[in-house]
């Protein structure tokens, strides 16, 4: 188990850059630890693939906006209030300079999409748009990635494991392309896991329930704040993420 300051991972470490791939999942899979890295002195940077076009959308006065294009405008909008609530210095769009491969005119990745297999596993979606970022080349992704890499030179990546976490495609493109532009360029890389394991760091960080919940408030068109919990548009519930472990890769 980690300990501030301790020795481990992030031993030294000055900068990281996180690769998410929708609005709301840098709080709700990593903003306890984006919030210790914070609270250390790291400078934290977030890169954030969609603008999660086709994310469900909570009952409530923000329902309307499911399936619009207002709903895009919302989450980039709930997006920024998440990054100022954590503490995050710079946020960026993938397609966007400088997150954007040189010689390569400005493009927009869109939110692919998913179904659910079973509870717990998603899968992809029976339509995909054909600008949807599990359509788009996974070597212009990874050099659209190398380029962030290289302007921000981050002490360390941190991006989902090699399952997405709970099977979105999304999140599996991104680890893909993460784990190469980070090998390509000779960056450490580092995939989070949510469970404890022996060849992982775990973080136990409830310290950081406040800061985690008033980020969470921010992404009210998809998750409902309970208590210690948090509720998903289908009615899901499950508790806050307040412990995290990371995988070197």
């Amino acid at each position: 188990m980690s300990v501030p300051g301790g020795p481990g991972l992030l031993s030294g470490v000055s900068s990281v850059l996180f690769m998410h791939a929708h609005p709301d999942d840098e709080t709700i899979s990593t903003g306890a630890l984006i919030a210790e890295l914070v609270g250390r002195g790291i400078r934290v940077s977030l890169l954030t693939a969609t603008r999660g076009e086709r994310g469900d959308v909570v009952p409530g006065p923000l329902s309307v906006l499911e399936g619009t294009a207002e709903l895009t405008r919302e989450r980039e909008r709930e997006l920024a209030g998440a990054t100022a609530a954590l503490g995050i210095e710079e946020q960026f769009r993938l397609g966007e300079r400088p997150a954007r491969a040189s010689g390569l005119e400005p493009r927009v990745y869109r939110d692919s999409g998913m179904t659910w297999i079973r509870p717990g596993l998603a899968g992809p979606a029976d339509d995909i748009d054909e600008d949807a970022l599990v359509r788009a080349p996974l070597g212009e992704v990874t050099d659209d990635l190398a380029a962030l890499i290289a302007l921000l030179r981050p002490a360390l990546v941190i991006s989902y494991d090699n399952g997405g976490g709970y099977g979105h495609p999304d999140h599996v493109r991104m680890h893909e392309a993460a784990l190469a532009a980070c090998r390509a360029g000779g960056t450490p890389f580092a995939e989070v896991v949510h469970a404890p394991a022996a060849d992982a760091e775990w973080f136990a960080l409830d310290r950081h329930l406040a800061t985690v919940t008033a980020a969470l408030r921010c992404h009210a068109s998809q998750v409902t704040v309970d208590g210690t919990h948090i509720v998903h548009s289908g009615g899901q519930r499950e508790p806050i993420t307040l412990s995290v472990g990371l995988r070197s890769l």
